[in-house]
């Protein structure tokens, strides 16, 4: 069994995505007025969330065809 930087790394990003769009969701509303009412918190976090995820998919198909 090798190393797989995909893991750790799809790890990390779906944490992070997570987090991040968790507190878009709880933010008030006023607070992206600045940001022509756009919630960059949540947008962002889900990008990250999704790259997180294509990350953790990759390494476990790579584990699969390994053994």
């Amino acid at each position: 069994m090798t190393f797989d930087l995909r893991l750790p790394i799809g790890l990390l990003f779906s944490l992070l995505g997570l987090l991040l769009s968790v507190f878009g969701l709880l933010t008030p509303a006023e607070l992206y007025r600045t940001s022509l009412g756009l919630n960059m918190n949540l947008w962002w976090g889900l990008v990250i969330l999704v790259f997180g995820a294509v990350m953790l998919g990759l390494a476990l198909k790579a584990r699969r065809h390994e053994g």
